[in-house]
């Protein structure tokens, strides 16, 4: 099988699609964000953070989760789009959710204020990540889905091929 069957096949049922709706539609609307409020949640955030080279990071971070999060939107290139943004939720656990439940920065990371911190803290604070996290392993893991360009691409793949 060519690499882009392996990427673009996927015998995941029509389902998968409330899957890639949430995980592709936060990733989309997070991206944009960092540009339309980039002292709140772009640059600005990630100078406070800590983050190195804030100017690029930002505007690239913002970039990533726009593009593959319309990817995922569309169930096209799904396995692939799921990659950066797997890598994008791990570097934000690590930066911002680590610091939480330490009660402290570390590595250069900084802490933000918090009613309580902890377990408990970071608990709260990180449940968007670690959904947004698991959405898209499940994603690169099963694909797109029935009711996807990626499923289309596939069939049509190998109509051409014979398989």
């Amino acid at each position: 099988m060519s690499v882009y069957r392996k990427i673009t096949n996927t015998s995941a049922p029509r389902a998968v699609i409330l899957i890639r709706l949430i995980v592709g539609g936060v990733f989309l609307t997070e991206g944009i964000q960092k540009f339309l409020f980039a002292d709140e949640v772009g640059v600005g955030r990630f100078v406070k953070m800590g983050i190195p080279s804030p100017e690029f990071t930002g505007p690239f971070v913002g970039v990533v989760e726009t593009v593959c999060g319309g990817l995922i939107l569309l169930g096209l290139l799904t396995r692939l789009a799921a990659i950066p943004l797997i890598i994008d939720m791990l570097v934000a656990i690590i930066a911002t959710k680590i610091p939480i439940l330490l009660g402290h920065g570390y590595w250069g990371f900084n802490v933000r204020t918090l009613p309580y911190y902890g377990f408990w803290g970071m608990a709260h604070e990180s449940r968007t990540d670690f959904a947004m996290l698991l959405g898209s392993i499940f994603l690169l893991i099963v694909g797109a889905g029935a009711l996807s360009i990626d499923a289309r691409l596939a069939s049509r793949s190998s109509v051409r091929h014979g398989g």
